[in-house]
């Protein structure tokens, strides 16, 4: 494996601040044991009021954009004529070098959400994709299918992992996270925090996996593109078209010159999130 100069890209960063929806929270279900202690007869709203903000949680972090439970980056914040273009699942061996070779005809460089195990298995092709320039973020170690419901200990584990394995490979150390699925719970934000992640939804996806007609998916990219919209397609998970290929592989060209006769550009996450 050739050796790999480590970039170190920590930010230093202030103590963890619980959002407000939180906070809230946090006041209601005190509030709901003050209740029950000092006026007994009330217990049966404080029991009401605590399921329903449990429901709220569970709902906020069931919505991949919402903001209620920590930062969440829903679209580039510059004024910029940019998009970004995110790619989620790989690498996959055989899609992924497809998908390499169409951006690099067109000069494109995307930012890839990486599942770490991927990473860890095929390194050459991980280090392919950032000597072309593209960036590799965390999408977590092995994208588990209930990491919505993980506790503190094993999400920190999903993302310390990751960021350990995606860095020895790449020697790059990734800024950005993405939850499988878009979905979290209330303990992902002070992880984040203290790895020094920042969690990245989406503006636009195509549901490219489980969709495989590539109008389709381009008509749900492109209605009403606007300048900082990031989108989201895979290449691993990648739906397969009537004519057998990863509908990405037939999504990208296209997707590419709309966009350019917009007059926009694309740009990787980080640097679209430069002031």
């Amino acid at each position: 494996m050739a050796a790999i100069s480590r970039q170190s890209n920590m930010r230093p960063t202030p103590k963890w601040q619980a959002s407000p929806f939180l906070k809230a929270s946090v006041a209601l279900h005190v509030g709901a044991v003050v209740t029950a202690l000092l006026w007994p007869h009330a217990m049966g709203i404080a029991i009401a009021a605590v399921i329903a903000n449990h429901l709220a949680l569970a709902a906020a972090g069931l919505w991949p954009r919402s903001t209620l439970l920590g930062s969440n980056v829903l679209r580039l914040p510059n004024a910029r004529a940019e998009v970004a273009l995110t790619i989620d699942d790989g690498p996959d061996p055989d899609i992924t070098p497809q998908v390499l070779d169409i951006l690099k005809a067109h000069g494109i460089q995307a930012t890839f959400f990486c599942i770490a195990a991927k990473v860890q298995r095929y390194p050459e092709l991980a280090q392919r994709m950032v000597a072309a320039g593209h960036h590799i973020e965390n999408h977590s170690m092995v994208h588990r299918h209930n990491f919505s419901v993980l506790g503190l200990n094993n999400i920190k584990k999903e993302l310390a992992g990751a960021q350990h394995v995606i860095e020895e490979v790449t020697g790059r150390r990734p800024l950005y996270f993405r939850a499988p699925a878009g979905l979290r719970n209330l303990f992902l934000d002070p992880v984040l925090h203290q790895l020094g992640l920042q969690l990245v939804s989406w503006t636009r996806r195509g549901f490219d996996t489980r969709v495989g007609d590539a109008q389709k998916i381009l008509d749900r990219l492109l209605d009403d593109l606007k300048a900082g919209d990031i989108l989201l397609l895979h290449d691993a998970n990648a739906a397969r078209g009537s004519n057998g290929r990863a509908v990405i592989l037939d999504v990208l060209p296209e997707l590419i010159a709309r966009v350019r006769k917009e007059n926009l550009q694309f740009v990787k996450v980080e640097d679209g999130m430069r002031p």
